[in-house]
């Protein structure tokens, strides 16, 4: 079949539309090997021939067979047969179910500081792994190849929770990464590898948009060990506009996560015009000192444009430098800049006599002076997961 050009949605293309026409196949090199190509890095895993029919954890039951999914705030309403906005949930005569537990489509060993994590393990490696599927949509997403699209319309590898332990064990990873897409999609999957790998002595870390309910993550803060939140931006319409999500939710999980004592980093995409306002930047890092305390580490990240993104030029990396200044002066402790490698706001410095304590480039650690997790020079406690 011949695959017409794409079209952006502004010709009139609905979202499915968009996706059958241009989501199958060819996935961004930059997520490392995908199905078809880690089975040369993990001769174990093979192409699964069928969907997952696991059923799903976080929804209700309705008259007529339908459904209330409890998963994500959107709480779709999903008749018989139908699936939810993600893609990866279905309908069957009243059951709901996930089509892709067991089912990932790339799994990778990466840099822990990829995540990014940059008190997490320093200069350690994580298996890395996604399912299809999002429940939101960003405009600027780097995933859209596998977020994007539905479970049908790409190959996965067949790889229970079990497997995935063994095989971060073997890579001599001492952390499992949920990445790539978005992990709440395939909670009840990330769950139990979480709970597998935890036999092990794995830890387990979930990058994420935090656009999930409470009892979700309530659940998951029993077997995760730090979390990674890309907070979009500080405005809900930056949100309704370029994430079709909703920002009140994100802070909710924050506060909740931070509230649990799990180990947080946050992450600001800087887009150009978009959420990079000095206004904005002030009142979100005051809100960050001000509910989630001064340690929460904030990457401020270069923007390149890509998806249905890309009238916009890159982030000025002096845009980056003013960010983390004004966070430093909100009072945020560790404010970092990221996708420029080589900048000093790559460093970890220590937050009462300033020495450098961890030096990096890119994703690559090429010193790290910390002693049992505190500055050699003065002793100052610097907060993380170290060892």
């Amino acid at each position: 079949m011949k695959i017409p050009a794409p079209r952006m949605r502004s010709e009139g293309w609905s979202r499915r539309e968009f996706l059958e026409a241009s989501g199958a196949g060819c996935l961004l090199a930059a997520l490392g090997p995908i199905a078809g190509r880690a089975s040369a890095v993990f001769p174990e895993l093979r192409i699964a021939k069928n969907l997952s029919s696991v059923e799903a954890r976080y929804y209700e039951k309705l008259p007529n067979r339908r459904v209330r999914c409890k998963l994500c705030p959107r709480e779709c309403v999903i008749d018989d047969q139908e699936r939810g906005y993600c893609g990866v949930r279905e309908n069957r005569g009243g059951t709901y179910f996930t089509l892709v537990h067991s089912r990932p489509v790339s799994i990778h060993v990466d840099p822990i500081e990829k995540k990014p994590f940059f008190h997490f393990l320093p200069g350690t490696e994580a298996l890395s792994l996604a399912t299809v599927g999002c429940n939101v949509e960003c405009k600027f997403c780097q995933n859209w190849q596998i977020s994007q699209v539905r479970p049908e319309q790409v190959d996965a590898y067949e790889a229970s929770p079990q497997l995935i332990a063994e095989l971060a064990q073997q890579a001599g990873s001492p952390t499992i990464s949920y990445t790539y897409t978005e992990p709440v999609v395939f909670v009840e999957y990330m769950y139990d590898c979480a709970a597998e790998g935890r036999k092990k002595g794995i830890r387990n870390v979930m990058v994420s948009n935090g656009y999930i309910q409470k009892g979700a993550m309530e659940d998951l803060c029993g077997v995760l060990d730090a979390v990674k939140i890309d907070l979009k931006a500080f405005t809900e319409r930056f949100y309704t506009e370029l994430v079709a999500g909703e920002l009140k939710p994100v802070l909710e999980t924050l506060k909740l996560l931070v509230s649990r004592g799990m180990w947080t980093e946050i992450v600001y995409l800087m887009i150009p015009t978009k959420n990079d306002s000095k206004d904005e930047l002030k009142e979100m890092c005051r809100w960050i000192v001000g509910e989630l305390g001064p340690n929460v580490p904030v990457h401020f990240t270069r923007f390149y444009p890509q998806y249905r993104l890309r009238n916009l030029p890159p982030t000025p990396v002096e845009t980056l430098r003013v960010a983390r200044e004004i966070a430093l002066e909100a009072g945020i402790h560790f404010a970092y800049i990221g996708n420029v490698p080589g900048d000093e706001g790559e460093n970890t410095y220590c937050p009462r006599c300033h020495s450098v304590l961890i030096r990096r480039v890119g994703f690559s650690v090429l010193q790290n002076n910390l002693k049992s997790g505190r500055c050699p020079k003065c002793g100052e406690r610097i907060p993380g997961v170290w060892s």
